[in-house]
């Protein structure tokens, strides 16, 4: 490929188009084939706003924000949405049982070979169905991506999977203990909470570096990055499941086990390419979590997002659901062989910043 198409703010140049042009191709042969998939089975697909009240509530997602001018002239303060989530959400308390959305969506401070300011989530929703057949979806649509894509595997510096193979599933717990050898249930208590010092002094046994005043969150993170994303999805992908309640905002607790909630990741090459939950619709608990979570914001970027109270009015009718979020342009990368994300978009955004 042409080294121009190393520089985004290229991506307009008719020799550079025709390098990335294979990959844009691939691209919306998955989507159409993905749009088939779910139509096939009885799935509607949504539209949702992308301005919102609030952006989401998770600590370390950082949003654009903007003005809402009305017209008398008053000002208002939206966000572009991080993700169509809760959207969708209200749309399952509306009475919708099976919803996709294919949703462009904004989050601040992120730009790399994985990462774009504004990328496509595809995001689907189950009403009265569990998790587990989320991960199924998941299974299938790997495995139909490489299929459209005509490869029989995905490649991502260096290492490799099956994409027909059926994933691994391993909980959080079990990945903790096989890749850095830390008992991470040992550091949560019955009722969910953690203990910062023992996860602190297990961590440094395994020979990560923390500080002072990192608290568990971070630590947790810290291991997460450093041992256990590195080891995931390789030779086939990877279920990674039962994260810690206190690292699953908008999941329900697993009812196997309280200290855990019903959340699972998908991993491919060790790219991170969904985040799924078994929904929380207890809105009492959805607040305190959220709050908890603009808390930890405050304290670590100084900055909190407001809540989105319309959402939690919905949750007291919304039915028992699970759902997912899919980094659509990076599973359109594996498929393709794109080396970045950005040359599997059609149109990038502009280069920006030093």
């Amino acid at each position: 490929m042409s080294t121009r198409a190393e520089k985004t703010s290229t991506w307009w140049q008719p020799d550079v188009h025709m390098d990335r042009r294979p990959f844009l191709m691939g691209r919306n042969a998955i989507q159409r084939a993905f749009r088939t998939f779910f139509a096939d089975r009885d799935f509607i697909e949504v539209d949702t706003a992308t301005l919102q009240i609030s952006p989401g509530n998770e600590a370390h997602l950082h949003a654009f924000a903007t003005t809402g001018i009305t017209t008398s002239g008053e000002n208002a303060p939206l966000y572009l949405h991080t993700s169509p989530e809760f959207a969708c959400k209200k749309l399952l308390a509306a009475g919708e049982t099976r919803i996709a959305c294919f949703a462009h969506v904004y989050r601040n401070r992120e730009r790399g070979p994985l990462h774009h300011p504004e990328f496509t989530m595809l995001e689907w929703y189950r009403a009265g169905e569990t998790y587990e057949s989320l991960m199924a979806d998941s299974a299938d649509l790997l495995a139909l991506a490489a299929e459209t894509a005509k490869t029989k595997r995905f490649a991502y510096r260096g290492g490799e999977m099956d994409p027909f193979l059926a994933p691994e599933r391993l909980s959080v717990a079990e990945a903790f203990q096989r890749y850095a050898a830390i008992d991470l249930l040992a550091t949560v208590s019955a009722d969910g909470e953690n203990d910062r010092d023992h996860l602190d002094r297990l961590a440094k046994a395994a020979g990560i570096r923390t500080a002072e005043d990192d608290s568990w969150a971070d630590i947790f993170s810290r291991i997460i990055v450093e041992k256990v994303e590195p080891e995931l999805g390789f030779g086939r992908a990877t279920i990674l499941d039962e994260y810690p309640v206190s690292e699953a905002a908008l999941a329900r607790r697993s009812p196997r086990d309280a200290r855990v909630a019903e959340r699972f990741e998908l991993y491919a090459c060790g790219v991170e390419l969904a985040n799924a939950f078994g929904e929380l619709t207890d809105a009492e608990e959805q607040r305190r979590r959220f709050e908890i979570e603009m808390q930890e914001k405050s304290r670590i970027y100084g900055e909190t997002y407001p809540i989105d109270e319309e959402l939690l009015a919905a949750l007291t009718i919304m039915p028992p659901a699970s759902g997912i979020a899919l980094g659509f342009d990076r599973l359109v990368m594996l498929a393709t062989g794109a080396p970045r994300i950005d040359l599997v978009m059609w149109a990038p955004v502009a280069a920006y910043g030093s």
